[in-house]
């Protein structure tokens, strides 16, 4: 994805592999802006992506794969097919090993645990556990070392530092004290061992990684599910009018290319041949397909319906609107600051401080510990490496998440992040799209009048709409098949384009469609149905006249439903003290009554998707939290550049791909229910974050020997093990509060 910008420069999204967590993201970065030529540079760690904007005068894309492999990363900067499919491979891969890792060193971490807290005294517990434990620090866990050393060797350090120094020393500690039990036993010290705690903390951070792997993921499918859209290949018309079906990359601008009834359009082009109704939801939000004739423009990645049409391609590969909806998703995707764990921020300046403090521990008992000063100086020190383990902080946020997700889904709400479940309290700006957020997303029937109703007019209107390929038809043959009507034999069916059909039945000519057909035709309507139409319309619904025998029979008007529950809710969330805004693709007539009907003071009609994106942005520059609750293709921009984005659940699969959080049941009433739940859970993740490091501020002082010149006491590290345990207890019975929350 490229983007050329005014200073001769060019801006790239680059695919990155390796990262794994935050601090990651920031090495990447600042790598990348040192790079002479590069202007700047963003790393994503959530959807693992380098924005770049560099000057290809100086710097070309492969410099950025040498300077980015050398700390250990790679970078994708090769744009073919193969290279995309290649990275989709590995990426896929990369998620598989780590679930395989994360099941294996759970199983294996289980018996250690059980042995460790409750068959201590079994024969050869120690060994069973150190076998068991091998494995799982130095197979399935040894991406923590890996990238310890790694970010070590930049003078950093994160979770990993953390995790990899206190599982190798409590791992080698206690593997020293099952080979050698006697160096401790000789100065009266039991040799205990802490291969539970290891084996435990690797398991369990496993496990927080693969649950934040399976959030990322559904970024990427989402660009997929847009690229989808553009069908493989299409039909080229030569100028002999030959039809040859072509690989949609081989198209040339002004190629002739033939549309059939149910195909993609392949590229933004101007129909030069034939009619049709093409639904263009994606672009619009709006359900009902819109009619083409000679003249109008057609986009990449609508539906075309019944008809067949000839288009001249005016717009292809990546100026087409599709893939500026995908540039632009993928935009607002990256331009998201990356996801700074409060754990890794406090990891970075936390394990320096431990590191410190356990060598210091070290020294002060090898100076002043007397005989058995080595014995009491390796003690201490492992003892603070164990107490500050983090097995604690590794479950703080996923418990909650795991809590927080099985909570939403009970009541019809599906979280994919903790992002999402962080910023959604804030939210203090609301925008929804209209159609099938707001309403139901179906035109329907919602007044049918009968000026004339007999049997034979109510079968004749059912039997012209059953035939009409007008997408309005459908609202009314489903309206009328609830009175089970049969079909007539009618003669000399036609479309007229833009305005309605006609037929004949009995010796009578019928017609269905606008006032202006009627007055074609010599049908005069009362003005008492003039004013009823008249006041239908201003209700935002379409109106069409049904007409026989040079009389008008019957007044239809059709409408898109407001949702039973919108108009409460959106009182509840104004409540709140929430701004609700509108934002349609519809005209302003229907917007209007729309936003009267349900109480939303602040809408815009005719908006564009990019238009509700950039709307967006506008409220976040002046400080606004933003959530953005759509349903369709159209709203897939917009959702990826606000703060929470929210997808109802029958809504297209892209729009809920792109979302961070679902509304299964499409049901608003859940929206403040989705509030609550994100307050609750950012309690409970806080909670958890104090009661991990409560042990950490008391315990590591007391484990460093703080007591022994007032008290004679030093930590056994047998309690440092239990103080750790007792901590991760604390945090998973607090997550497990959740389930009892009230929404």
């Amino acid at each position: 994805m490229e983007t050329i910008t005014a200073h001769s420069t060019i801006k790239k999204i680059f695919p990155i592999r390796g990262m794994t967590c935050a601090s990651c993201a920031l090495s990447v970065e600042s790598m990348l802006q040192s790079q002479e030529g590069v202007i700047q540079a963003g790393v994503n760690f959530a959807n693992s992506t380098a924005s770049v904007e560099y000057d290809p005068s100086v710097v070309q894309p492969i410099a950025f794969k040498k300077i980015i492999q050398s700390i250990g990363y790679d970078i994708l900067v090769e744009e073919t097919e193969e290279s995309k499919d290649k990275l989709e491979d590995l990426q896929q891969q990369q998620y598989e090993g780590l679930k395989r890792k994360t099941i294996w060193a759970s199983a294996l971490a289980l018996p250690v645990a059980i042995i460790g807290m409750f068959f201590m005294n079994m024969p050869y517990a120690n060994w069973i556990m150190m076998i068991l434990t091998v494995p799982i620090l130095f197979w399935f866990g040894k991406s923590f070392f890996i990238n310890a050393y790694k970010i070590g060797k930049h003078g950093k350090a994160n979770m990993d530092t953390l995790v990899a120094l206190s599982t190798g020393i409590a791992f080698l500690f206690s593997a020293f004290n099952t080979i050698y039990p006697d160096f401790f036993h000789r100065n009266g010290i039991h040799a205990h061992v802490y291969f539970e705690a290891a084996a435990v903390v690797i398991a369990f951070i496993l496990l927080g990684k693969l649950l934040e792997e399976r959030a990322k993921s559904n970024t990427s499918s989402a660009i997929k599910k847009l690229m989808g859209l553009e069908p493989k290949t299409v039909i080229v018309i030569h100028e002999n009018g030959h039809e040859a079906e072509m690989p949609i990359s081989a198209i040339q601008m002004r190629d002739r290319i033939l549309v059939r009834p149910g195909d993609k359009i392949p590229v933004d082009g101007l129909v030069y041949e034939g009619t049709s109704f093409v639904d263009e939801s994606m672009i619009s939000g709006e359900p009902v397909p819109v009619a083409k004739n000679e003249g109008e423009k057609v986009f990449a990645g609508t539906v075309n319906q019944k008809g067949s049409f000839k288009f001249i391609a005016e717009k292809v590969g990546k100026d087409t609107l599709l893939a500026h909806i995908i540039q632009m998703v993928q935009q607002a995707q990256g331009s998201k600051a990356p996801v700074q764990k409060l754990v890794d921020k406090i990891a970075g300046i936390f394990v320096p401080i431990v590191i410190g403090i356990s060598i210091l521990s070290f020294v002060l008992w090898m100076v002043l510990g007397g005989d058995t000063a080595l014995s009491q100086a390796l003690l201490a020190m492992v003892t603070v490496l164990v107490i500050a383990c983090p097995c604690a902080l590794g479950l703080a946020t996923p418990t909650a998440i795991m809590v927080g997700v099985g909570k939403g889904a009970e009541n019809g709400i599906l979280i994919k992040d903790a992002q999402s479940l962080e910023m959604a309290h804030q939210v203090n700006a609301i925008i929804l799209d209209k159609t099938g957020t707001i309403t139901e997303g179906k035109p329907q029937v919602t007044d049918l009048i009968w000026v004339d109703k007999n049997p034979e007019n109510i079968s004749v209107l059912f039997t012209m709409e059953s035939q009409s390929e007008h997408p309005l038809a459908e609202a009314v043959t489903l309206k009328l098949k609830e009175q089970v009507v049969e079909s007539v034999k009618i003669e000399h069916f036609k479309s007229i384009t833009g305005k309605g059909v006609e037929a004949a039945y009995n010796k009578k000519r019928f017609f269905i469609g606008s006032h202006k057909l009627m007055l074609e035709n010599g049908i005069l309507i009362d003005n008492q149905w003039l004013f009823k139409a008249e006041a239908l319309q201003k209700e935002a619904k379409t109106v069409i006249y049904f007409a026989g025998n040079e009389q008008l029979l019957a007044i239809i008007a059709i409408a898109d439903k407001v949702k039973v529950a919108s108009a409460k809710v959106i009182t509840d969330l104004k409540d709140q003290g929430i701004t609700v805004y509108m934002l349609t693709g519809d005209n302003k007539e229907t917007a209007a009554a729309v936003a009267r009907q349900v109480g939303i003071e602040n809408y815009k009609a005719e908006v564009l998707p990019s238009d509700k994106a950039d709307f967006i942005q506008d409220l976040q520059q002046k400080g606004k939290k933003v959530a953005m609750i759509g349903d369709g293709i159209n709203d897939a921009h917009a959702l990826a550049q606000a703060d929470v984005s929210i997808a109802m659940g029958k809504g297209s699969d892209i729009a809920i791909d792109v979302a961070s959080m679902t509304l299964i049941s499409s049901d608003l009433a859940a929206l403040p229910k989705a509030f609550g739940l994100s307050k609750s859970t950012v309690n409970t993740i806080k909670q958890n974050l104090f009661w991990a490091f409560i042990y950490n501020l008391i315990g590591i002082p007391i484990a460093a020997g703080v007591l022994y010149p007032f008290f004679g006491f030093q930590l056994n590290p047998m309690i440092a093990g239990a103080a750790m345990a007792l901590s991760s207890v604390s945090v998973v019975t607090n997550s497990l509060r959740l389930k009892t929350a009230k929404l």
